[in-house]
């Protein structure tokens, strides 16, 4: 087929769709169907479509056939904060924040203005952090069951940068690491930045497919996995403490460094023995206090075993040099006290709370999360598309994530997720009773 053809039909379709002559969730012809009509060889009308969704114009679903995506959103389907539009509602973005906070930061900032250590805040820092704060964060973890001493604590920029920083130290470009099939999205940022092959792992009830794994590990060099074993982000996990031993054992049999990523840990009462505990040996535990106290404050750590700290310390001198010293005095302050501590026990009761209102307002959908997490996965009906629903719901001034952005795997299933910790108890009402009529709809 003449190239100048071929980009024809290419621009005929882009042309159709952009104009909304093909409507988002039309199902185009099958590949077969589109070589047949226009007398094209069958590899080059898949190639017409390759180029189609290579462009963000329609996806390829297993199974189900090719559609026209909605292109009104963006090609995370609202994952970026810059997404949501001044008045909409943002269920995309979890920043809990109860009442009283910025009282507690103005009481704190007076403290720290008296205290005679304020000049020594003006200087570079160690670059894993002052030893006394290390061991404030060591302190605290021992409460989520992680027995490090500070000598293994690296405080970084919040927890986001301590994934970035883990993974640049442990992993090089082209390394396999394997992650749940739908992981959190800032990870897959990361992988993708740093150029490592995310491979999938199946899920099954309350965490990954193990079997799964294993048979990955057999047939791949797989170096890594990524895990949320205390309250999975999206889907609300809390693995069992008998499938956290079996992934340790697999891990151990080949060799794997696992990175345990506990950003949600806190809203869990009386979890399972983390992974670091577990397996003390090839763990890294990552976490922080955006969720806990406030996404302003970005200040994370890093918990490692001693022979892969200097690596990681590299790799903080080599990006932000050290955290800053007026943030981290703040933090590990709270942290002494016990602020982090209550605000801790009032976001769970917070998220409970939150919960309770999803359940009752979205009764009768299929919702799939925690107790006391401040997140839901709501999987849509069969022939319900989820950038429609997302569509919909933009236009009744509702930010919604679909489950592009937390999608390892080639299947993407239609599924939404909904941040209920960053707008009021009345307006998350509202918002969710919205919600519900919108899918209702397709019912």
């Amino acid at each position: 087929m003449p190239r100048s053809r071929y980009k024809t039909l290419v621009d005929a379709y882009a042309a159709d769709i952009r104009a909304g002559r093909l409507a988002p969730g039309t199902r185009l012809p099958t590949h077969r169907e589109l070589a047949a009509k226009e007398g094209l060889a069958l590899v080059t009308a898949s190639r017409v479509y390759a180029e189609l969704e290579a462009m963000g114009l329609v996806s390829g679903e297993t199974g189900r056939g090719t559609f026209v995506r909605e292109t009104s959103l963006s090609p995370g389907q609202g994952i970026d904060q810059k997404d949501v539009a001044v008045g909409m509602i943002d269920l995309n973005f979890n920043y809990p924040s109860l009442p009283g906070q910025a009282d507690l930061l103005r009481s704190a900032l007076r403290q720290l203005a008296l205290s005679g250590d304020l000049e020594a805040l003006l200087r570079y820092q160690p670059h894993a952090g002052r030893l006394h704060e290390r061991a404030s964060i060591a302190r605290h973890l021992h409460d989520r069951g992680v027995q490090v001493d500070g000598g293994q604590i690296l405080i970084v920029n919040g927890a986001q940068q301590g994934l970035a920083v883990s993974l640049m130290a442990l992993l090089k470009p082209g390394d396999v690491i394997a992650a749940d099939a739908l992981t959190y999205s800032g990870f897959k940022v990361l992988a993708e930045a740093l150029h490592l092959e995310v491979v999938a792992i199946p899920l099954g009830n309350h965490g990954p497919d193990l079997a799964a794994l294993e048979k990955l590990c057999r047939s791949r060099s797989v170096r890594a996995v990524y895990s949320m074993p205390t309250l999975h982000n999206p889907l609300g996990w809390v693995t069992p403490l008998e499938q956290r031993e079996q992934l340790v054992a697999l891990a151990r049999r080949h060799d794997l460094i696992i990175i345990e990523d506990a950003a949600y840990a806190f809203l869990v009462e009386n979890p399972p023995r983390t992974l670091v505990d577990l397996a003390p040996e090839r763990t890294v535990y990552v976490s922080g206090l955006s969720k806990n106290i406030a996404t302003g404050l970005r200040v994370g750590f890093i918990a490692a075993p001693l022979p892969k700290v200097p690596a990681l310390e590299r790799i903080i001198r080599a990006t932000t040099w050290n955290t800053p010293g007026v943030m981290t005095a703040l933090a590990c302050g709270w942290l002494d006290d016990g602020t982090v501590s209550l605000l801790e026990q009032q976001k769970r009761h917070d998220a409970k709370a939150r919960q309770l209102l999803a359940a009752e307002m979205l009764q009768g959908l299929t919702c799939i999360g925690h107790p006391s997490s401040y997140f839901l996965w709501l999987p849509l009906p069969e022939d319900v598309r989820a950038d429609q629903i997302v569509v919909e719901l933009m236009h009744e001034q509702i930010s919604v994530t679909t489950a592009e952005p937390f999608a390892v795997s080639a299947h993407v299933p239609h599924a939404i997720r909904l941040a209920l910790g960053s707008v009021s108890m009345a307006v998350l009402r509202q918002a969710l009773i919205t919600v519900r009529k919108v899918i209702a709809a397709y019912l």
